[in-house]
């Protein structure tokens, strides 16, 4: 998962000198809440949020006129007020590494750039959610079932052969070493969906056998 094939590639960035005022209304025509901003050379040097405009906006309490508003709004420059310097990820860089630094950094987007350190795009918790989306195979329904199974070689193995006895047909595996206890660790499998009776009698077999955690049935249709 590279994030070159994930990321928004047409990104709409705006310039350090443009006033926060127009920065404002091209978020808003184009429905985004982040900007990068680049200066003439095309670097990117900081990062515009809506949080950023609205916390530099005068309060719906001002006693300014809206002629004074109008113009202290265009005298505020994106440069005084923008993020300086963000954090920025290479397009040859993981989608995984990419979540990572937004989850520890408490940052919603990150500046995508290429080896010549030109922007070439952003990744958002938008671009991140769909990657979980995908991976997961959620879209392609099925049954979703959690085991905890020991950490040791063949345990795995072992419930996928007990699926493969019913016929079943993999959709996704992913693993977790969080929240259980050390020795164990939990794989989260979707498989295409089966019969009611075969459901069962493979629902009962993985209780006996392979640590059940759950099975379910989940199917979720994209929302246009």
């Amino acid at each position: 998962m590279i994030i070159k094939d994930w990321m928004t590639k047409d990104v709409i960035t705006v310039d350090p000198e443009a006033s926060m005022m127009r920065a404002a209304k091209l978020m808003k025509e184009k429905g985004i809440r982040r900007l990068p901003v680049v200066d003439d050379k095309g670097k990117v040097v900081g990062m515009l949020s809506d949080r950023d405009v609205k916390e530099a906006s005068p309060s719906k309490a001002t006693t300014l006129d809206v002629h004074e508003l109008y113009y202290l709004l265009s005298e505020i420059k994106v440069k005084n007020i923008m993020t300086p310097n963000p954090m920025t990820i290479r397009d040859s860089d993981t989608v995984l590494k990419c979540a990572a630094i937004m989850h520890d950094k408490k940052v919603s987007g990150l500046p995508v750039l290429d080896d010549n350190d030109r922007l070439v795009g952003i990744m958002t918790q938008n671009e991140v959610y769909r990657v979980l989306l995908s991976i997961t195979g959620v879209y392609h329904g099925g049954v979703h079932i959690g085991l905890k199974l020991p950490d040791e070689k063949g345990s795995l193995k072992d419930a996928l052969d007990c699926l493969r006895s019913y016929k079943t047909r993999v959709i996704s595996i992913l693993t977790s070493y969080d929240k259980v206890e050390e020795g164990f660790r939990e794989v989260f499998i979707r498989i295409k969906d089966v019969d009611k009776a075969t459901l069962n009698d493979l629902k009962q077999e993985l209780t006996d056998k392979h640590g059940l955690t759950f099975l379910v049935r989940d199917s979720i249709n994209p929302i246009n």
